[in-house]
């Protein structure tokens, strides 16, 4: 059963995608098939770029048709609803980049349909499939870190000047661009709804957050303290201490190659070369979510064990509580979906 791929928008996004995918040499049985972009000529250069048999017209034309089985969405955040929902009412599996919705009542939306159709449905939070997350997640398994109690994350990089950052009407939200890589490293170690969220932030005259910071209380006094910030870079580690010993990911930690262990063994994890450019760091490692969406589909499943539909329920909820305590409001947030 081969799995073909089709890719909306070319976005930058997209590029990496799909040049970490072409050059992957073990991906088994599964290729990219289409990608549709709404300036053609745009799909036609990205799809000669990267050798893809087919281009359309349309969003609306990809999705009707029998050459794709699953849809790589790529698209700014305020597109990810409608272009999610239009793919799975024509009966196909999403993988939609993160933050999957703008608000909870989309993701949940999203969520019904895709159960309702037994389609495959996944916020492309790759950080999860990554080999060092995997190799922290059995450290702490093996109880070398102890009880975990406290987790500590910085995600600061100077881009509050990107209009998709900086302007509400392209979906603009530290917290929701980046900050979403803090919100999703906090559940994968604690793996439990916090009891108590508490966040700061400050807005630009768009009334858009460029930092917050995050505080979310577990039951036993569990605890995660996330920095993000869209003005300045950090330091960009996520630090997991136990009542044993403390593992660190270093820079960056939404795919890092690097991890400390409780020992003080370092432990690095190359990724495979490309001869194309990417345009964002580490995105060679894009190709194991889409390895995951295959293997899941294959199996007959609707969602990841590694990246649950409870886990984007849980994450964009944790998104609209911090931008309420901050500020941020987007029109979006006052619609019902079905």
């Amino acid at each position: 059963m081969t799995i073909r791929w089709g890719i909306v928008t070319a976005a930058k996004i997209c590029n990496d995608f799909v040049n970490a995918f072409n050059t992957y040499p073990n991906k088994g049985d599964q290729v990219i098939a289409a990608v549709a972009a709404r300036d053609r000529s745009k799909a036609e250069s990205f799809a000669k770029t990267h050798n893809i048999p087919k281009v359309y017209d349309s969003y609306e034309a990809l999705a009707a048709s029998k050459d794709i089985d699953v849809a790589y969405i790529g698209s700014l955040i305020p597109y990810h609803y409608e272009l999610a929902r239009l793919f799975l009412s024509n009966g196909k599996h999403v993988l939609c980049e993160k933050p999957l919705c703008q608000t909870y009542k989309q993701v949940e939306s999203l969520v019904k349909l895709a159960r309702k159709n037994n389609l495959f449905l996944m916020e492309a939070v790759w950080s999860r499939f990554s080999p060092s997350y995997i190799a922290l997640e059995k450290e702490i398994n093996s109880g070398k870190l102890g009880d975990v109690q406290f987790v500590e994350v910085n995600f600061g990089v100077p881009i509050d000047d990107i209009d998709r950052i900086r302007l509400k009407e392209m979906g603009g939200s530290a917290i929701m661009d980046i900050g979403i890589y803090a919100l999703q490293f906090a559940q994968y170690i604690f793996k439990d709804k916090p009891i108590k969220v508490t966040a700061v932030g400050e807005l630009n005259e768009h009334g858009v957050d460029t930092m917050d910071t995050v505080i979310l209380d577990y039951s036993g006094g569990r605890r995660a303290v996330l920095n993000i910030h869209a003005r300045i870079k950090l330091t960009n580690n996520a630090t997991v201490t136990g009542t044993k010993g403390q593992a660190t990911v270093e820079d960056p930690f939404h795919f890092p190659l690097t991890l400390i262990h409780a020992d003080g063994n370092v432990e690095r994890f190359p990724l495979h070369e490309s001869k194309l450019p990417y345009y964002f760091d580490n995105s060679a490692g894009l190709v194991y979510e889409a390895m995951e969406v295959a293997r899941c589909i294959k199996a007959g499943l609707v969602e990841s064990p590694r990246m649950t539909h409870e886990d984007s329920l849980t994450i964009s909820r944790l998104e609209l509580e911090v931008r309420k305590q901050v500020g941020v409001h987007f029109d979006v947030d006052d619609k019902e979906f079905p």
